[in-house]
C-alpha cells in the first residue's frame, strides 16, 4: 500500500531523512518509533507532500506520491493527524473535518461525516463549536476524526497520544483497535510504544532520520 525507499530530506540546512526505508501492506497497523527530532514528523510530512525529496521514492497503491501535488493525498483516500492538530481556530469541528473532503469529489460528505460520528459519537455533540473553544485533548479528536473522514485507505496519524490525558489515550487506542481488521492501513509515529504496542502489526525504528540498526 505504502513504501518509502532510500528518502533522503533536508529542511533548510539540517538533513531530517538520511536513507529511510519503510512499508506498510494493506490493513496492516504500523509504528514508526524514535526519539523526539528523530525525524518522525519529517517522515509524515514527506509522505503528505509538504517536504520535497532530495533523493529516494515513496508510492502509494502503485502511484508515484513525489509526482502528485499535496492535495491529490486526499483524493488517493491518504487522512493525516498531524501532531499540532492543524486545526483552523474560527472554523466550527464539522467544518473542520469537511476540509479535505471539499478537495475530494470521489467521496460522499455526508457518508464519511456519518461515519466519523460513529467511530467518535463525542464529535457530534460537539459538532457546531469553533475549534478555539476546545480543549487540547478535544482538539486531537477533531483532527483525528478529519483523518478517519477522508482516508478511507490510509491513516497517517503523528503522536496521536502525546500530550493527553490518560482517559483521552485510552480513547484513541480503542478507536485503532476498532479499526484493526478492515482494509485500511495505518501509520502511527511515536516516542514509545506504551500506548498502542498491542494494536501494532509491525514496527520501524527511526534514529537521526534513519532506519536505525537491528539489535545484536
Amino acid at each position: 500500500m505504502l513504501e518509502l525507499r532510500d528518502v533522503h530530506v533536508q529542511l533548510a540546512s539540517a538533513q531530517v531523512l538520511r536513507g529511510l526505508a519503510l512499508s506498510v501492506a494493506p490493513g496492516q497497523m504500523v509504528g514508526l518509533v524514535g526519539r523526539n527530532g528523530a525525524g518522525k514528523t519529517s517522515t509524515l510530512r514527506s509522505i503528505m507532500g509538504h517536504l520535497r525529496l532530495q533523493q529516494g521514492s515513496m508510492h502509494f497503491a502503485g502511484q508515484d506520491l513525489c509526482a502528485l501535488p499535496p492535495q491529490a493525498r486526499a483524493g488517493l483516500g491518504i487522512g493525516y493527524m498531524p501532531e499540532d492538530r492543524g486545526l483552523v481556530p474560527e472554523l466550527t469541528v464539522e467544518e473542520n473535518m469537511l476540509i479535505p473532503l471539499w478537495v475530494s469529489p470521489s467521496l460522499n460528505p455526508v457518508e464519511r461525516l456519518a461515519f466519523v460520528y460513529q467511530v467518535l459519537p463525542e464529535l457530534k455533540d460537539m459538532a457546531t463549536r469553533r475549534a478555539l473553544l476546545l480543549s487540547g485533548g478535544q482538539q486531537k479528536l477533531v483532527a483525528l476524526g478529519r483523518a478517519l473522514a477522508v482516508g478511507t485507505r490510509l491513516l497517517l496519524l503523528d503522536e496521536p497520544f502525546e500530550g493527553v490525558a490518560p482517559a483521552l489515550s485510552m480513547r484513541v487506542s480503542e478507536v485503532l483497535s476498532r479499526l484493526k481488521g478492515s482494509q485500511l492501513s495505518v501509520l502511527i509515529s511515536q516516542s514509545d510504544l506504551n500506548h498502542a504496542s498491542g494494536l501494532l502489526d509491525a514496527k520501524v525504528v527511526i534514529e537521526r532520520g534513519a532506519n536505525a540498526a537491528p539489535a545484536d
